[in-house]
């Protein structure tokens, strides 16, 4: 298996610059995940690795190759994409076949290929199935086969589960995660779903408006943002942000108090101090509030809604403000009370600046 390299990579359509300027080294072996909201050029960046996009500028290697002008048979990818694109009137065995065929593959090798393929796969009992007698499930398996029997030095997933059921995707990324680890191959995937992008990746890329917010691993983006952008877009439920206005400063250390919550005040140690009176945003995750009195400040909050679901529950404040709030506590459980009272520790908040740029 080989690595990639994108080295300041614009993708342009006309007047119009869709990705701007991205820089991301892959390792060789390595399974990262695209991540973004509609539009943020995900997608288009992964078609451009595939050679399906020309690049407008920048340097794309795969291995030591520069691909750049490169056609996609001859880069040594396989893509799975959203729709499964079987053809119907033909097996599964002969659809696993039927590119290596085209290809003049010697039809040994092709048969091992496809073999091989089922075995990893499971779905040796379905090789005389024709796709509407497949689940969903079953579809998208033989699809991720498709690009296994070519043995390709990269994968490349466009969000390939957004198809299927809620149970459905839970299955396939395991599926998914267990054949990256059975093939140690170097694999891209793009998806809009940051669940799957926690759960499969070895390392995520954030992307917003063609530009990349943050690289890193899973956890790394979970507990330590790069800006406000990253902590509200990684994490289920997300980061809750509270309005914050610095009321005192001094070396190393600010005090804000919380606008919209009784005028609770809380102080965090921070290097470069903001002007009193600036304001700011204070964010927390929902399973980072304490039991009141545990915390730096208590806050007290009315209850609208409360989601008891086994071994957590979430309870939900203000939901009709422009401030709602999550908070996730296994004590809450039983709880069925209109007012708590919970604390927030200094340790868990992050700090961010009006722009979303991180100040803790």
């Amino acid at each position: 298996m080989v690595g990639l390299s994108l080295k300041s990579v614009v993708k342009r359509y006309g007047a119009i610059e869709i990705v701007k300027g991205v820089d991301i080294e892959i390792a060789s072996g390595e399974f990262v995940v695209f991540v973004g909201p509609s539009g943020c050029g995900k997608s288009t960046l992964l078609r451009m690795v595939a050679g399906l996009e020309d690049i407008s500028s920048g340097e794309m290697r795969i291995g030591d190759r520069v691909v750049n002008d490169v056609e996609p048979a001859d880069r040594g990818i396989a893509m799975v994409f959203q729709s499964y694109a079987l053809y119907p009137h033909m097996t599964v065995g002969q659809n696993l076949a039927f590119g290596l065929r085209m290809n003049g593959n010697p039809e040994e090798d092709t048969n091992r290929r496809v073999k091989h393929a089922a075995e990893i796969l499971q779905i040796g009992h379905l090789m005389e199935r024709r796709p509407k007698a497949l689940s969903g499930g079953q579809r998208q398996r033989v699809a991720i086969g498709r690009a296994i029997v070519r043995e390709p030095q990269v994968f490349l997933f466009d969000e390939p589960l957004s198809n299927l059921d809620a149970e459905l995707r839970v299955q396939m990324r395991v599926e998914i995660a267990r054949l990256h680890k059975e093939l140690g191959a170097t694999m891209i995937y793009v998806t809009h779903d940051q669940t799957e992008a926690m759960t499969l990746a070895d390392k995520i890329v954030v992307l917003r408006g063609g530009n990349v917010e943050q690289i890193g691993r899973p956890l790394d983006l979970y507990d330590n943002p790069a800006n406000m952008f990253v902590a509200g877009f990684v994490g289920s439920p997300k980061m809750n942000f509270l309005a914050a206005r610095v009321v005192n400063a001094a070396a190393g250390a600010v005090t804000v108090e919380l606008v919209n919550q009784g005028g609770a005040h809380l102080t965090l140690p921070l290097k470069d101090i903001p002007t009193p009176g600036t304001d700011v945003i204070l964010g927390l995750r929902p399973e980072h509030f304490a039991s009141a009195g545990a915390g730096d400040c208590d806050i007290v909050l009315n209850v609208d809604v409360a989601e008891h679901l086994g071994a957590t529950s979430y309870v939900y404040v203000g939901t009709g403000t422009k401030e709602p709030l999550i908070i996730e506590r296994h004590e809450f459980r039983y709880v069925d009370d209109k007012r708590l009272t919970v604390g927030i520790p200094a340790k868990r908040a992050l700090l961010f600046a009006k722009n979303g740029a991180r100040l803790y």
